[in-house]
């Protein structure tokens, strides 16, 4: 299988050549470079890498297609599903009702919520200790709506276009929290963020992340059953430990 390599360039797309194969269909794929560590630039060969690229990797070959992988910010990625300018999305997506009227998903592939990431000296303990703070959330993401639902004085949540930024904001103190995916926060709290940050206060809203597709797609049940098939025989589990350690016995 052939991948053709695509980096961000500024708020558009710039095509890298390579070879494709003519045996299968290639698909329009994109994700969002800075969700680590489900998808982040590979800074020596400038390639992506991360969870979701290795689940892609082995669902399009197991589901029989060929992709050309582009970045951009996730708030853009449901509109070009839309437009049909992509074929399909993987960038820690959750599956929404909303989401549903609009793109067609898979069989969801991850289970994940929300969490609360504050600098190590901050008393933060749940959201209503987030009242009238500034919190840094991401554009266009269910953290963002969840916020401004359940925060009363919620004039404080500030959206970002990519983690990087609001994680940037924390440290420096811009934000007084950030609140986002459980597994990016945690991550970052784990290497950037170690003895600088920690993250605080239960789960909030489980979530549950789905590959993307735009409405009718054919390639749907091509796509769960390529995700079937790497659960069943280990796959799945090998690539998750690889990236977030020992998987959760309810998995």
């Amino acid at each position: 299988m052939s991948t053709t390599w695509l980096k961000t360039l500024g708020a558009g797309l710039a095509l890298s050549v390579s070879a494709t194969s003519v045996s299968a269909e290639t698909l329009r794929v994109v994700t969002d470079p800075s969700f680590v560590p489900f998808e982040m630039m590979d800074q020596e060969t400038g390639e992506m890498i991360g969870f979701d690229m290795e689940i892609i990797a082995e669902v399009a070959e197991r589901a029989g297609f060929d992709y050309d992988l582009n970045t951009m910010d996730f708030n853009g990625i449901i509109p070009a599903l839309q437009t049909g300018n992509v074929d399909i999305a993987i960038a820690g997506i959750t599956i929404t009702d909303e989401r549903k009227q609009i793109v067609d998903f898979s069989d969801p592939y991850y289970d994940s919520g929300l969490r609360i990431l504050v600098r190590k000296d901050d008393g933060t303990q749940e959201m209503s200790d987030l009242e009238g703070k500034k919190v840094g959330t991401k554009i266009g993401s269910t953290s963002y709506d969840f916020l401004t639902k359940n925060l009363d004085d919620n004039d404080g949540v500030t959206p970002y276009p990519g983690s990087s930024d609001m994680y940037m904001a924390l440290m420096s103190g811009a934000v007084d929290a950030v609140f986002y995916d459980a597994p990016n926060v945690g991550y970052f709290a784990s290497t950037r963020g170690a003895g600088k940050v920690k993250t605080v206060g239960p789960l909030y809203e489980g979530q549950q992340y789905g590959i993307a597709l735009k409405k009718g797609s054919e390639w749907v049940g091509p796509v769960n059953e390529a995700l079937a098939e790497i659960k069943e025989d280990g796959t799945y589990k090998t690539i998750y430990e690889k990236w977030f350690g020992p998987m959760p016995e309810d998995k």
